[in-house]
């Protein structure tokens, strides 16, 4: 069992929680990180927003919204619909309005698999929302390829972390329960499969939570990353449908 002391660092692995059991345990990818030369960058950084901590009660998301998210690579566009979860959506709503995902690192990329995101730069940051969990919602939709989910690790353990699944992954990860869909890519697909992959899944979570970009950007530099995210607007329709 975990102590008090590491339940909040280990909730933050949240690596799509129990998929690698329904994978079978797949290794990490590359040399570990302990045996890689850290980058000793001088570059300046930009002043990240101040993130205000989560609300609560949570304000409820718009019934249909959009994101675009700007990213190292070009830009993608989310569509959201609030009907198929909606602590999922409230939550995805509050970080994205936030400012939370300026310069966050998209840090476990499996091509054909997920593309894994959340981590935010400020430990500090981490600290208050990492254990901010919210509400599982109730399946509703497919893992199709395209969709937006957030990662678990056991049941209402949700957070930050996201993934979008690059592959046809209903059989994998639908019958866990755990990870609902709650919005799709509609634009930008490509962009997606093209952020950098050489890393795998070897960049650490607890790492990243304890340390946030200081440790993934000096160990993993070519990491692709977030710019900023955007709320656009309410959508009209939604091009997601409800498994019967």
């Amino acid at each position: 069992m975990l102590t008090e002391s590491t339940h909040g660092a280990r909730r933050a692995l949240v690596t799509v929680g129990l998929i690698m059991a329904v994978l079978g345990g797949a290794a990490a990818c590359g040399a570990p990180a302990e045996q890689r030369r850290p980058v000793d960058s001088t570059a300046k950084v930009q002043a990240a927003p101040v993130i205000p901590p989560p609300q609560s009660p949570a304000v409820a998301s718009p019934a249909r919204f959009t994101v675009r998210v700007e990213t190292s690579k070009g830009p993608f566009v989310v569509e959201v619909t609030r009907d198929l979860a909606p602590h999922s959506a409230d939550r995805f709503y509050e970080l994205v309005t936030n400012g939370y995902f300026a310069d966050v690192r998209f840090f476990r990329l499996v091509p054909g698999f997920v593309v894994q995101f959340g981590v935010h730069g400020d430990p500090a940051v981490n600290a208050v929302w990492d254990t901010a969990t919210i509400a599982d919602d109730v399946m509703r939709t497919s893992n199709r390829k395209g969709t937006l989910a957030f990662a678990a690790n056991g049941p209402h353990s949700r957070s930050t972390q996201l993934f979008i699944s690059t592959g046809e992954n209903g059989r994998k990860l639908d019958g866990q329960r755990l990870f609902t869909p709650f919005g799709r890519v509609v634009q930008g697909m490509d962009v997606v499969e093209k952020l950098n992959a050489e890393y795998g899944e070897e960049p650490n979570a607890i790492r990243a939570v304890r340390q946030g970009n200081r440790y993934l950007t000096r160990w993993f530099p070519a990491l692709d990353y977030i710019v900023r995210a955007t709320v656009l607007s309410d959508s009209s329709a939604s091009t997601i449908s409800p498994v019967s």
